[in-house]
């Protein structure tokens, strides 16, 4: 019998820098385990959990002696499962940060001289001391974090490979820690320096571009711990010995972009031995330790290169990058040309129709914005001429297939160029193939739409905006957990949308909200809405159905509670002005204030006059929504033990003022796909009416020429709705539609990633707004669930079912998913009528499998092969 395996603490495989006193352990277990009977962990401090009769595999919390700052904790685990008693599984190790505030010795500085300029124009600033070490350090920690971003070196070599540390929070009550390993170091003259930018902290944010959100100064603080072999102890923070100064980077935005000027470098300033008399001394300035946490998520991080498909000179002697994929990123030069040589670098999505990058699309205009902004995301630099200069500006990130390279006196060539890949490094869990190359072009663009979002928040798109917006990552989440372990992530960001709601129960649009986006901004009332809120009820859920995770419920009980209670208290006491009349009874279930962004971007719709699109009665899309969450919440509520009788009466009472508001005749009054899908994903129309309801959604697709009329809220549920109500064909006949809206028209476009709007990109070639949203791909879903068959059945695939529905002329088709019991996995044929299919089951779980033809059988851990027949389906066109 073998060991369990694929330890982890937390989210996380690698736990550095962990600032809980309980994390919570997890493992896999032997192949071909039916299930766990009991477990046993041991720890190098002694602890040891004898035998615990559980089934408990996932999130076990540590029970062990009280932990310390800075301690590492080495664990292993045996397992009985049917197969026997195990042997104890490779160690695993934990290590905690600094836990408490007394734990801090260093102190917040401030560049003596503060870096200024217009926003989106200000230079970094530089910051170092140097420190002796008498013994060889064979174990080194930083604990950094920053008002701002920091980049530490230490002797001039980079500290680390995380990016955008310390991180997008919701500053005013949270700021990430990073723990870094910089061991070991030899006795002598060492140097700790660190470029200090404005980042999100102080720099621009949103598409309004709003600048000093949390303040307008820059401060970091560090600690620096340093263990020699005998156990002795060197601590070297920040404080007033430290020096500041500015150098090479004379600009630094995370939309605008970033500048160098390589002449202004200071030799050597990351490094001992440097003269640093005429720089500045530092501040020294009281900002407490309150707020400052560990991160649940993996770190930003370089995470792919990109060699370009081209590299092409344009008349006007600019030479235009072609990555061949839309990323989040940079773009590393190694050829900077002469001293004196100005590089000026332009990212854009698409190119015009001279060849050039156009940025046209990326340049926010809105009503509620005083005038047309810039697009920003443009990198300067100026080489000094020395063998071996390097351009890589790590304070920025881009949004952007192609980049417009002015100022080289000679053509670049591919072999001068780099894209660089940034987004938080998450685990790769889910992978699909299928026959159909458009299909799989959907899916590797819904994929890579998802990676350039994931930049330490879910943003909404990696340029324009950059926003963590609710609505976008509630739609999305259930497809990114089948993609990539983003339960750490989602939990980091959820804190955010914690700290962020108001009073009342507001959830923001964003989180972290800038105050520019609070309650005393100016766009205040667009705040609240339906769909977007409730991502605070949506994405806990979500989490838990993927990872197994009830401590994600518990954690964000409260802030359903108030969401919710907001919504009720809206619909019960406030009346949308277009209704007269004494109110029925139902009405006091019935949501219809308050601003709303409703489905958003249907196709062919606009939002019209910006205050006629505040007034409408959005009642539909909210009053839905009312009584999704609340069902939502009365299912929590029974799994952390809170009475879930409250909410299930705030289901019914929403659900039957909908049916008295919305129904007429049995058909419903809001004759559009998106009601018609909402109504049957919510399980909001009665049972003898759900046949006629998805036949007239039918109805709806067949007026639109086979394709889809849903806009932001209800695409991710129309192909499954579809195919649950017995339409699988038109599920299929609406996901491979030509032309627009539908998704292979941007597949035919040749688009890498998802458009925000079905017209990304019009028939003249012009770009329309962000190509790069990941809201839309929600559809890939539909092949991990339907056409592969993949779908849960308890939470974290304890148990699941493997029931593929081929259609849409596919002839083979696969998706694998590493759930956190292990890898999931079904592969289809289809071929001569025979329908051939393999199954693969993770040890402790189990699997129903479905044929095509109604075939049913149960799985256990193993791999399994069925077979049946099944003809080959026309695809319509």
């Amino acid at each position: 019998m073998t060991a369990p395996h694929t330890l982890r603490t937390g989210h996380l495989g690698t736990a550095l820098g962990v600032q809980t006193t309980a994390p919570r352990l997890s493992w896999q277990l032997p192949a071909g385990a039916t299930g766990q009977q009991a477990y046993r962990l041991t720890t190098d401090g002694g602890w040891d959990t004898g035998w615990v009769d559980s089934d408990r595999q996932l999130l076990v919390p540590y029970a062990g002696p009280p932990l310390v700052s800075g301690q590492r904790v080495t664990w292993q685990v045996q397992v009985r499962t049917d197969l026997g008693e195990s042997p104890p599984s490779a160690p695993a190790w934990f290590e905690t940060g600094l836990l408490w505030a007394e734990d801090w010795s260093a102190v917040w500085v401030e560049p003596g001289t503060m870096p200024t300029g217009p926003a989106g124009d200000r230079p970094a600033a530089l910051l170092r001391v140097e420190f002796d070490v008498d013994a060889p350090v064979v174990v080194g920690r930083l604990h950094a974090t920053a008002q701002g971003l920091y980049e530490a070196f230490l002797d001039g070599g980079r500290v680390g490979d995380a990016e955008l540390t310390p991180g997008y929070t919701q500053y005013d009550a949270r700021l990430q820690v990073q723990t870094h390993d910089v061991g070991p170091l030899a006795p002598g003259r060492h140097a700790l320096a660190v470029v200090l930018a404005d980042g999100w902290f102080r720099g621009q944010v949103g598409i309004t571009r709003a600048t000093d959100q949390w303040g307008d100064r820059t401060a970091l603080l560090a600690q620096l711990h340093l263990t020699a072999a005998d156990g002795s102890t060197v601590v070297v923070g920040t404080g007033a010995d430290w020096r500041s100064s500015v150098g090479h980077v004379v600009a630094a935005d995370l939309i605008a972009g970033e500048r160098w000027d390589l002449t202004r470098r200071p030799a050597g300033w990351d490094a001992p031995g440097f003269d640093d008399t005429g720089w500045d001394a530092v501040a020294v300035v009281d900002h407490g330790y309150a707020g400052l946490v560990d991160s649940p998520a993996p770190p930003v991080r370089r995470v792919e290169e990109l060699v370009p498909r081209s590299v092409t000179r344009l008349a006007s002697g600019a030479d235009v990058v072609d990555l061949g994929q839309n990323i989040n990123g940079w773009l590393r030069l190694t050829d900077l040309g002469p001293a004196g040589t100005e590089l000026t670098i332009t990212h854009g999505e698409w190119l015009d129709g001279d060849g050039d990058v156009t940025v046209a699309n990326l340049e926010p205009d809105l009503p509620f914005l005083p005038h047309r902004l810039p697009a920003g995301q443009v990198d300067a630099v100026v080489s000094a001429g020395v063998p071996g200069e390097v351009f890589e500006p790590r304070r920025t990130t881009h949004g952007f297939r192609y980049a417009r390279v002015e100022g080289h006196p000679g053509p670049l060539t591919v072999d001068d160029v780099r894209g660089v890949v940034v987004h938080t490094d998450l685990r790769r869990t889910g992978w699909f193939t299928c026959s159909d190359p458009r299909l799989q072009a959907l899916h590797d663009a819904a994929v890579w739409s998802f990676r350039d979002n994931a930049c330490d928040i879910p943003t909404d798109c990696p340029h324009r905006e950059r926003h963590g917006w609710t609505g976008d990552w509630q739609l999305f989440v259930p497809t990114a957990a089948f993609l990539y372990d983003v339960a750490g992530f989602s939990t980091k960001w959820l804190r955010d949308v914690a700290a962020d709601q108001w009073p009342d129960g507001t959830v923001a649009n964003v989180s972290p909200s800038p105050r520019h986006e609070g309650r005393e901004g100016p766009i205040a009332l667009l705040k609240g809405s339906a769909g977007w809120g409730d991502a605070c009820v949506i994405v806990p859920w979500e989490i838990h159905r993927a990872h197994g995770d009830t401590d994600v419920l518990a954690e964000n009980w409260p802030t359903m509670v108030r969401w919710l209670e907001r919504a009720e208290t809206m619909a019960r006491e406030q009346r949308h002005p277009t209704r007269t009349g004494e109110p029925a009874p139902h009405e006091r279930y019935l949501w219809d204030t308050g601003f709303h962004w409703g489905e958003w971007l249907e196709p062919g719709e606009g939002p019209g006059p910006m205050d006629a699109f505040v007034a409408a009665d959005k009642g539909d899309v909210a009053t839905a929504f009312l009584a999704h969450s609340a069902g939502l919440m009365a299912r929590i509520a029974g799994i952390i033990g809170e009475d879930p009788t409250r909410w299930t009466a705030l289901a019914d009472g929403a659900r039957d003022s909908w049916q008295r508001e919305y129904v007429r005749g049995g058909r419903l009054v809001v004759d559009t796909q998106a009601t018609h899908v909402r109504a049957l994903a919510f399980d909001l129309v009665p049972a003898d009416l759900r046949a006629a309801v998805a036949d007239r959604l039918v109805e709806l697709v067949r007026e639109a020429g086979g394709h889809l009329g849903t806009g932001f809220l209800a695409t991710p549920d129309l192909l499954p709705v579809l195919a649950d109500a017995g339409h699988l064909g038109t599920a299929y006949e609406v996901l491979l539609a030509d032309g627009e809206p539908g998704w292979m028209a941007m597949v035919d476009a040749g688009s890498t990633t998802v458009w925000e709007r079905w017209d990304g990109v019009r028939p003249d070639g012009t770009p329309h707004e962000s190509l790069n949203h990941y809201s839309k791909g929600a559809v890939v879903s539909f092949l991990h669930r339907y056409t592969a068959g993949i779908s849960l059945l308890e939470p974290a695939y304890r148990r699941f079912r493997v029931a593929p529905r081929p259609g849409g002329g596919l002839t083979s088709a696969s998706a694998a998913h590493e759930c956190p019991y292990g890898r999931v996995e079904s592969a289809w044929s289809l071929a001569d009528g025979r329908f051939e299919l393999t199954v693969v089951v993770p040890a402790g779980t189990s699997a129903e499998v479905v044929l095509p033809d109604g075939t049913t059988a149960t799985a256990g851990p193993g791999t399994h092969t069925y077979a049946c027949t099944h003809a080959l389906e026309d695809v319509p066109r």
